[in-house]
């Protein structure tokens, strides 16, 4: 989603395909991890809502994992065909323990897509149980977008701000899910 929004492609879905595979690979290291970036907009959303690309970032998979459970979290990854990719931040130098790691998944539609799960090793993420996933907090969340996530013209960010502004816990409104007006 690094690419500038335009305002014709905003009812453009993710397919399903995609969700799907992903899913499946984040209930696998569920118990040990914090979900961020657009997956924690997704379980904050109402339920059922449709995937539009613009509302939330699905192209990778952001999580937290404090220092205790990264053996946990790397070894199920690699059990599950994960490699660990490089990246252009692997060099620089940086405070935060970034490792991404990639698999091609096959889908149901015989279109084979990669699953990348960016993760960073912390320990202080304030975080809250969404129907039995662990997601940053909105907050907190939001502060991510100036140095770790690079989504922030996602509606749900948008609408996550403006909602936090008056007081109200973004979590369960229909504002993260919904194209905003041209004004």
């Amino acid at each position: 989603m690094a690419d500038p929004h335009n305002p014709a492609r905003y009812g453009e879905t993710w397919p399903q395909y995609r969700i799907d595979a992903s899913l499946l690979e984040l209930e696998a290291v569920k118990p040990w991890v914090i979900v961020s970036g657009g997956w924690a907009w997704h379980f904050m959303s109402p339920k059922g809502h449709v995937e539009l690309k613009h509302a939330h970032d699905h192209k990778d998979i952001d999580i937290f994992v404090k220092p205790e459970n990264v053996m946990l979290v790397v070894s199920t990854l690699k059990n599950r065909g994960f490699q660990k990719a490089r990246t252009k931040y692997d060099r620089l130098p940086s405070a935060e323990d970034f490792r991404r790691y990639e698999k091609i998944v096959e889908s149901a539609n015989e279109r084979a897509i990669r699953v990348t799960i960016d993760f960073f090793v912390r320990t202080d993420v304030p975080h809250r149980d969404v129907d039995g996933w662990p997601v940053v907090e909105p907050h907190f969340l939001l502060s991510l977008y100036s140095n770790i996530h690079s989504s922030d013209k996602c509606f749900a960010v948008q609408a996550a701000v403006k909602l936090l502004d008056k007081g109200i816990d973004p979590e369960g409104c229909k504002e993260l899910i919904q194209i905003p007006t041209r004004d």
